[in-house]
């Protein structure tokens, strides 16, 4: 696939989209509390998502024929899990953190987001963790100006991130965004010579997505063939934004 050059009516569009979806993580992200289950906030995203008119990115999506279609309209990765944990009975606890990950198309266009929650008080360790991780999406945002290229963004974020004693998740990247929840080019959060590198070009739009472990790097899969959590089970987090790029500078598409 190649990239896909949104004109400045599809990126105002988007802004619409994006607006959706960030407003219903806002509603999700209050109401996050101790003792609220992850299948209770899902069932929140669909019933706002429905009220608003618009279609779920992850319900019913497929990476493999053989592997079972995300059943939820959101991610909820609690504690070590990196992306993708499907929501269900599990119960939070005061002290956890959780990952809201929330995409859906609004008039043919994708909104794409999310932000890791806190659980009433958490630790020291708990909140550096999701400071740096905000931070390095913030840092990434920055880089997507015409004339650099995709791997810039993937420098400061991995500069930012080890510089504060975490690590970048390798095997997930951000993408990226349009009338489909991934399009070209990938964009990975850290430095990788093997992997394409184009020059930021006006109407490029992708997702900004550092998923950062406070331990190891490494992730595994669960049989559930979707959650993925660190290796060493160490805490992890992650911050999301679409982003266009134009000759003003980047515009933050998943804003309420």
């Amino acid at each position: 696939m190649a990239i896909q050059y949104k004109s400045r009516r599809e990126i105002g569009k988007m802004h619409i989209a994006g607006a959706h979806v960030a407003e219903i993580l806002l509603i999700l992200r209050d109401a996050v509390r101790p003792g609220i289950t992850t299948g209770e906030l899902n069932a929140i995203a669909e019933a706002e998502l429905a009220r608003r008119g618009g279609i779920s990115c992850f319900k019913n999506y497929v990476i493999k024929r053989s592997d079972p279609p995300f059943p939820a309209v959101i991610c909820t990765s609690v504690n070590d899990e990196v992306v993708h944990g499907i929501p269900g009975k599990r119960a939070l606890k005061e002290g956890d953190i959780v990952s809201l990950d929330f995409g859906a198309t609004f008039d043919g266009w994708v909104g794409d987001s999310g932000l890791t929650v806190p659980v009433g008080e958490i630790s020291a360790s708990a909140r550096h963790l999701l400071a740096v991780t905000e931070k390095a999406r913030e840092l990434g945002i920055a880089q997507a100006v015409v004339g650099n290229r995709v791997q810039d963004i993937g420098a400061a974020v991995q500069a930012y991130v080890e510089a504060q004693g975490c690590s970048i998740v390798r095997h997930y990247t951000g993408h990226g965004v349009g009338k489909q929840m991934h399009e070209d080019p990938l964009i990975p959060n850290y430095v990788d010579p093997q992997m394409d590198n184009p020059r930021l070009q006006p109407g490029m739009v992708f997702a900004i997505e550092p998923m950062v472990n406070a331990g190891r790097a490494d992730t595994r899969v669960l049989k559930d063939k979707w959650t993925v959590v660190t290796a060493d089970h160490s805490l992890s987090a992650y911050f999301e934004h679409t982003v266009a790029v134009t000759e003003q500078g980047p515009e933050i598409m998943t804003l309420p």
